[in-house]
């Protein structure tokens, strides 16, 4: 026996409910942000592991709470979405004390699994809640205050991990996390005590599910092996090839068949859901990975406290808040591809610009880059989504907005690892070239290390510190300029994606549904009758 759900909450309930929801929602990103400003900390304390090491508690954080969105939707139907919300934060609270005090790398991949999980469900749910309490004509700001605090990993939560690395210690990201999650969850469940809600019983896809999460798990544990443990060199690697090879064709025809599927794939029938999800999903890949390769380096190659190098990112949040606001006000009748397409060339300049960096003890190279990316940072979501959406409509749309969040978490973990791919090939490459050039192999005339290490020698400095320093700094360096390789990849990557919009159809005008979509529309009805 259900109770109707309640009338919403009005006066001081709902601006404190407001309030926790925003709150709830901050904590998940929070520590999504700041665990990348401690991921040397977190190698360097786990058993002094690579630094690599360190992006696997990031990565499969992500994955994880990618994963939790197809079983929030289910489980809410069961239990209902304020009662999940609150057992979800109490399980955060608890994972976040097995976080703290993990010793080993391999316990703390584990449990940070869990919160990513967690965390996941936490997300689904605060934005189905934050929906219903706002009434239809304020929903817009809803959606604006969210994306606001949605920007909070790639500009605040930056410098706030660095201060909490390096004055109080690694450990008390996680702490902090539990008083903050059990306060949510009781103040929630205050305020919502006695709601009922609509039951759906709908089945779960749980092989669909299984599949799902061998295809993506087994993918990201080849990327984040793949550079320490010489990629298909390795048994255990080439198993996890084996098994998203087996697991990929089994679940494209198993959910094609599947009436309550845990990926819809009828969705890439549409031609601008399709355009759409590749353009936020390769975007995201990239902006994720480069911001947090280049926050580790900073730490890692340019020496940087974990504070400095996060202050490098606060000028985003100038431009990004406003324009994030902005870009919810826009009139409807705007084409987003326009939108989409300048944002994108925007991006590629901004990136082009960092990958011109040269000077490591050159603070302004960065700032004002970093400032011209909040701005297109706060851009760039609105009017991908506007246009992955278009021409869908009621249940369509909600799981075309779901699938397309969950492609883009997964993308961000993917472009984690694969942006250290990257910097890992590229940085003996002009190790090799520096050593070359300046050593005299290449030109016979020009040895200027040799000079150098002469002149140093005649001064009285000894040789061999003399020899270990020049090499530090030509992998310094050579670090650098492959850095500066991603970020020039990053920015041809959308200059294509600028081009790739302008196929999905217009989205100010009525979409008009090819043949070819009308028919999978009603095959896929067909199937849904059928079962």
């Amino acid at each position: 026996m259900t109770i109707a759900y309640a009338k919403r909450l009005d006066g001081w309930r709902f601006v404190l409910f407001n309030i926790v929801l925003g709150l709830g929602h901050m904590v998940v990103l929070f520590g999504a942000g700041s665990y990348i400003a401690l991921m040397p900390h977190v190698a360097g304390d786990l058993g002094g592991v690579r630094p690599s090491f360190g992006t696997w508690g990031q990565t499969y954080f992500m994955i994880a709470l990618a994963l939790a969105f197809p079983i929030a939707r289910w489980l809410s139907g069961h239990f209902g979405d304020y009662r999940l919300f609150i057992a979800a934060f109490v399980a955060y609270a608890l994972t976040s004390y097995l976080c703290a005090i993990a010793q080993t790398v391999a316990f703390f991949v584990a449990v940070r699994i869990l919160l990513g999980f967690a965390g996941g469900i936490t997300l689904f749910i605060g934005q189905s809640l934050v929906l219903k309490e706002y009434p239809d004509h304020l929903k817009l700001l809803a959606l604006a205050i969210w994306g606001l605090v949605t920007l909070m990993p790639f500009t605040i939560s930056f410098p706030i991990g660095g201060v909490i690395a390096d004055e109080l210690g690694w450990r008390y990201l996680f702490y902090l996390n539990i008083p903050f999650s059990l306060a949510i969850a009781g103040i929630t469940g205050a305020l919502l005590a006695g709601r009922g809600f609509e039951p759906n019983h709908t089945r779960f896809d749980v092989i669909g599910f299984i599949l799902l999460a061998l295809i993506i798990g087994s993918m990201q544990t080849i990327l984040n092996l793949g550079n320490d443990f010489d990629w298909l060199e390795s048994p255990f690697l080439r198993s996890m090839l084996i098994v998203l090879i087996a697991a990929l064709p089994c679940f494209i025809i198993w959910e094609f068949e599947e009436r309550y599927p845990a990926f819809n794939m009828h969705l890439f029938a549409h031609r601008n859901f399709t355009i759409g999800v590749i353009g936020i999903s390769a975007g995201f890949l990239s902006i994720q990975g480069l911001l947090s390769l280049l926050i580790v380096q900073l730490q890692v190659l340019l020496g940087y406290s974990s504070y400095l190098a996060g202050m490098v990112f606060l000028p985003m949040i100038l431009l990004a808040a406003p324009v994030t606001v902005a870009m919810q006000m826009l009139p409807k009748g705007l084409d987003a591809r326009l939108l989409a397409c300048l944002n994108l060339l925007g991006f590629a300049v901004t990136f082009y610009w960092l990958g011109l960096f040269d000077d490591p003890g050159s603070f302004d190279q960065l700032f004002w880059p970093m400032l011209l990316l909040g701005f297109f940072l706060g851009s760039f979501f609105t009017p991908l989504t506007k246009l992955t959406l278009h021409g869908l409509s009621g249940d369509r749309q909600l799981r075309a907005s779901e699938e397309a969040g969950f492609l883009r978490v997964i993308a961000g973990a993917f472009g984690i690892t694969l942006q250290n791919v990257v910097l890992f090939r590229r940085t003996p490459f002009h190790q090799l070239h520096l050593a070359d050039h300046f050593g005299g192999r290449r030109f016979a005339s020009i040895d200027v290390l040799q000079g150098f290490s002469s002149r140093m020698e005649a001064a009285g400095l000894d040789k061999g510190m003399i020899t270990g320093r020049l090499m530090a700094l030509i992998r310094q360096h050579a670090g650098i300029l492959a850095l500066n390789d991603a970020f020039l990849l990053a920015s041809y990557l959308f200059l294509g994606l600028a081009g790739l919009v302008w196929l999905a159809y217009p989205t100010h005008q009525p979409l008009h549904p090819t043949v070819t979509e009308e028919i999978v529309d009603m095959r896929a009805e067909q199937i849904m009758e059928e079962l």
